[in-house]
């Protein structure tokens, strides 16, 4: 039997699980909610790689990713950021979306699920 792994447990979320080697992230926001929309991405993308690094796996492995954007018009510049850590060949199927996010200062929240290793 495969048991189910929650990593930093809070009154309402994780911010990871694992189950039958699948890690599933929360949302994850910046904590410089002043920077512009390519800062706080590239600082999103570190937090992912971190967490990914915690369960064993890292961005190669991205099996989707999910962003959500305040406004839409910062598309490119979050783009940019993105082209720039995603490694070539492994760019995941991803969804962009504007929406309105918890705090107007967050610009960017991203979700992904990765793979921890080959079945």
């Amino acid at each position: 039997m495969t048991s189910l792994q929650r990593f930093d447990v809070g009154t309402r979320i994780s911010q990871m699980a694992i189950y039958k080697g699948v890690v599933y992230l929360a949302g994850q926001i910046p904590s410089d909610l002043h920077a512009g929309v390519g800062e706080q991405t590239a600082e999103v993308l570190a937090a992912i790689d971190a967490l990914l690094t915690r369960a064993g796996t890292n961005k190669t492995r991205i099996l989707r990713a999910e962003i959500f954007l305040a406004d839409i018009g910062d598309f490119a510049a979050m783009n940019a950021a993105w082209d720039a850590w995603v490694p070539a060949g492994h760019a995941p199927p991803r969804a962009t979306v504007e929406a309105r996010l918890a705090m107007p200062e967050i610009k960017v929240e991203i979700v992904v699920t990765a793979a921890t290793h080959d079945d």
